[in-house]
């Protein structure tokens, strides 16, 4: 007699039935009476916002695709692409050296990490913006001869530039102490596989490091993305015509404060409600704790003894 069987099938969908099985759970009275108490308060505030006149929302109409604030946002995304994809880059040669065993080269990256960390982003971009009362000419050239050219700070340092490079240095920081996290995250087995292959360090972060860091350094990073998309109001400050700086330039002229200020609200909101899906998609599917469920087991055919029922 044959019997045909699945190789730890059993054993295996039961602990995966086990962990995908929805879980019962009674509701309380307590819960209802809360459910009910948060539709009534809910209610009573959109009530409020929606009849109350003073939020002025066909000024908000008019003005939430007006031109002026459509060229804002398009440069809030700009600043956010281009501030996010300098400070990867800078935070990742960041995390290598704070990774390095050569002391004065890890010493060098704790301490921009620590200084960028530790000193507000609003104070940061107004440095850059008057970077030139400190240097007002770079002199650009060759040590120890007279080839070189001088370039006038002040003409160099404008608005979006000191907007570009205080976010850009600031996010470095930032994504330098994540992506270090993910190489912490690799085993060290790993390592000292690569290192018996007698990998190079540059083909060993290349190769093995890096590809394993990803599942923990991306989702963080999304993250990243949705805080420096909202971070980007502060160049406001530097004079950057962004999203807040054009409504704000609107309601100078109309005196409709609290409408302008809606419509970029709900700017913001729109843009982060875009963003947080596809991160909260990147964090399902690099989630550790999914359970994944094998594609097909392998068949093994085994042979009773005679007389012994199956």
């Amino acid at each position: 007699m044959t019997t045909v069987i699945n190789k730890g099938s059993k054993a295996r969908a039961g602990s995966i039935d086990a962990t995908l099985k929805p879980r019962l759970r009674l509701r309380t009275p307590a819960e209802y009476t809360a459910w009910i108490i948060a539709i009534l308060v809910a209610a009573g505030i959109l009530a409020s916002v929606l009849t109350n006149p003073n939020f002025k929302w066909d000024i908000v109409g008019k003005y939430f695709t007006h031109e002026s604030i459509l060229r804002g946002l398009m440069l809030t995304i700009f600043l956010t692409v281009a501030s996010m994809a300098m400070g990867t880059l800078l935070g990742l040669g960041l995390a290598i050296m704070r990774s390095s065993k050569i002391k004065p080269v890890a010493l060098a990256a704790g301490a921009y990490v620590t200084l960028f960390r530790g000193t507000p982003v609003l104070v940061q971009l107004i440095f850059w913006f008057n970077i030139s009362a400190l240097y007002p000419n770079l002199y650009i050239g060759i040590p120890f001869t007279d080839i070189g050219t001088a370039i006038d700070t002040n003409a160099l340092m404008g608005p979006i530039t000191a907007a570009l490079v205080g976010l850009s240095l600031n996010e470095a920081a930032y994504m330098a102490e994540i992506i270090r996290g993910g190489f912490s995250a690799v085993g060290k087995g790993q390592i000292e596989a690569a290192d018996s292959l007698g990998m190079s360090g540059a083909m060993k972060m290349r190769k093995v490091i890096i590809p394993q860091a990803m599942p923990s350094i991306i989702p963080a990073t999304g993250n990243q993305v949705i805080g420096m998309f909202k971070e980007t109001s502060l160049v406001s400050v530097l004079g950057v015509a962004e999203l807040l700086q054009s409504a704000q330039l609107i309601y100078a002229r109309t005196f409709d404060t609290i409408p302008l200020l809606i419509v970029a609200s709900i700017w913001y909101l729109i843009m982060t409600l875009l963003l947080s899906y596809p991160q909260s998609r990147l964090e399902q599917k690099y989630s550790h704790t999914s359970v994944r469920i094998p594609r097909k087991s392998r068949k093994v055919t085994l042979t009773a003894p005679e007389g012994i029922a199956r």
